[in-house]
Formats: structure tokens, sequence, C-alpha cells
């Protein structure tokens, strides 16, 4: 399987009989899965069956659907209601009885309301359920091709966020490495405090010394921390590598990331080990913003 952004655009257009319409699909970032449509009067049937496809090949991020019909080659034609212009006539006439007024003209009596009628042409029913079997195959290629696009896009973050493994991979190394973990280093600085701790005062005992000292090297040490960044970054991989909805797991991964890391910063004493966990924090950072726009 391959990995799928929640980001996307798609269009399709298509046509049936007198009817020509267009299908527009975008997709953002979202927690679940929700299918939000726009469809002209008389077309809500379409809604049960774009929702149904729509779910079985999307799981994450919220896609607007909007879809546009016209009539192509079927023309409105106009009449005069007979009966309402009667009726106004006989009004205008009892008027004219009564008060000295200008006959009405023309242009006025077909200004008003009612008198002239724009009639639609007559919906042909095998025609209109023709068109939405039409509109339905159209909103299965828009979705083909928004999955096509979504799946681009995962695949160039799947990228992305192997390289931000191999940075991490590259940080932790550096951190396993660095001077300032080493035993006669963490050895020497704890000998400095004491020697210091003992210069200040001669009620230390330098056994008990000793022994909080050997705790707090046992403290310091990151090397569980250093093992668990290890298993992480296997896990995000093999999860890549298998590709399909991994969003949120990737995204759960991030935060475990994140807390290894600040524990490393937390035990830190050295300058240098310091620095390389900050790096590494940035890195993860990156990993989880990015890890949000995966379904």
């Amino acid at each position: 399987m391959v990995l799928s952004s929640m980001t996307g655009f798609a269009r399709s257009h298509g046509a049936s009989g007198p009817y020509a319409f267009e299908w527009e699909l975008k997709s953002v970032n979202a927690k679940g899965f929700d299918l939000r449509l726009r469809l002209p009067p008389g077309w809500e049937e379409l809604e049960a069956l774009a929702k149904k496809r729509a779910a079985e090949v999307l799981s994450r991020g919220t896609v607007y659907a909007n879809f546009n019909v016209r009539r192509t080659n079927a023309q409105s034609t106009v009449r005069v209601n007979e009966d309402v212009l009667a009726s106004i006539l006989r009004v205008a006439a009892s008027l004219a009885s009564k008060i000295d007024a200008v006959a009405p003209s023309i242009d006025g009596l077909l200004a008003i309301k009612g008198v002239i009628e724009v009639v639609e042409p007559e919906a042909d029913e095998m025609e209109d359920k023709a068109a939405k079997d039409a509109a339905a195959a159209a909103f299965d290629q828009a979705l083909v091709n928004l999955v096509d696009m979504r799946q681009r896009e995962g695949n160039a973050l799947g990228q992305i966020l192997l390289q931000r493994m191999d940075e991490i991979e590259r940080l932790a190394k550096k951190a396993e490495t660095a001077p300032g973990r080493k035993p006669d280093a963490i050895k020497a600085r704890l000998a400095e405090q004491i020697a210091l701790l003992m210069e200040t005062s001669d009620r230390f005992d330098p056994d008990r010394l000793s022994q909080e000292a050997l705790l707090i090297a046992t403290k310091a040490d990151i090397r569980e921390e250093l093992d668990r960044i290890a298993s992480h970054i296997a896990q995000t991989r093999n999860m890549i590598a298998k590709g399909g909805p991994i969003g949120r797991r990737l995204d759960f991964l991030a935060q475990e990331f994140n807390r290894e890391v600040n524990t490393c910063c937390s035990k830190s004493n050295d300058i240098e080990l310091t620095n390389t966990g900050l790096e590494m924090k940035n890195v993860v950072e990156q990993f989880r913003e990015q890890v949000q726009n995966l379904e």
C-alpha cells in the first residue's frame, strides 16, 4: 500500500442529454473523515451515493464537493398570462372612468409581475435518470483523480519523513558518542564537584558522597532513551514501507520521540550533548508537522 496525504484537488466533467455538469473536489486535513456536498435543487439523491463511495476509499480528511449542472440545448420560452392581463385591463378601465389618467402602455403592462411568464422546458424522466447516472460516474472519476493526487502527495511526504528519520538517527549516534557521555568524563566531573564540596566543609562522609555520585551518574545515563529512539526509528520506517492510513500512529510516535528527546536534554550535563538534543528536538518537531498531513 502507498501513503496518502489528506490534501488534494480534483475535477471531472460530464454530459448527458441536455445536461452538462462538473464536479470539483477539494480535501483538507481533519481528524476523521467528512464529505460536505453542495448540490443544486433536484439532484439531492446523489448525496447518499457520493458519501458511500467516498467513504470506501478515504479514511481521513474533510472533502468539499461542489456539483454544477446546466442544460445545454433546452431553451426557455416566454408567454403572456392572458388571465392576469385581462384582469389588469379591467381594473385599468374601471379606474379610467373615475380618474383622469394616461392609458397604460404595452411596456408598462408587460412589466407588471405575473403578466410575463418564463416557462422552463418540461423535464423528461428518462433523460433525468440517465443524467444522474452519468453524474454519479463523473463523481467516481473525480474521486479517482483526488485519490491519485493524495497518493502522489503522500509518497512525497513519505520521502521527507524518511529523511527526518535519517537525521534523527544521525543525531542519536552523535549523542551516543558525545565525549561528555564517556564514564571517565562523568567521573572526572563528579570528582571535581565532590572535591569542591569537601573543601567547603569537613562534615561530608566520603563513602556516602561516593554512593550519591554513583546514583547521579546512573540517572544521568541516556542509554535507555537512545535505545527507545532507535526503536521508534525502526517502527517509523517499517510503517512507511507498508503504507496505508498510518497518520494517527505516526503522530503517536512523534509524541514518543519528543518525550525521549526531552528526557535526554534534561539528563544532559554536557553542553555538546545538550546542543545535540536540542537539534534533535527541532527535527522531531519537523517530523510531527509533516505527519499531520498524512491520512
